[in-house]
């Protein structure tokens, strides 16, 4: 099995609501992602799946929050804002938009070069 995986990064500002701390209050982040997608095998010249492809899907999706106030863009106008839920809707949203055969492995967002989070699914139903 391969683990393929590109870099990508976005601007964006948020509030966190019902945090009782600093992050309650208007900030912003250089937001830095990795997403990491799995697949069995390659094709005839051994690529199993192009990495300016996999970074034009994971864009396209991130586009839509780039330089914006998070708070005020779907699904964050609902769900807060939290490094958490921005892994899992960067997450399902380039899986939507995966040829198959590959699959999704993970996502994780930096906040900060110290503060991460993943999100990966296979994780969570092997756990349980």
């Amino acid at each position: 099995m391969y683990t393929i995986s590109i870099e990508t990064d976005f601007a964006a500002s948020h509030q966190l609501k019902g945090y009782h701390g600093k992050c309650r209050s208007l900030h912003g982040h250089t937001w830095k992602v990795r997403v990491e997608v799995l697949a069995l095998e390659t094709d005839s010249i051994g690529i199993s799946i192009d990495f300016r492809k996999l970074r034009t899907i994971a864009e396209n999706v991130i586009e839509k929050i780039d330089h914006k106030h998070l708070n005020e863009v779907p699904p964050f106008d609902e769900i807060n804002p939290t490094a958490e839920n921005l892994a899992r809707t960067i997450y399902t949203q380039i899986r939507e938009k995966l040829p198959p055969p590959i699959r999704m492995s993970r996502v994780t967002v930096w906040e900060s070069v110290r503060h991460a989070v993943s999100y990966s699914e296979s994780e969570i139903a092997e756990s349980q």
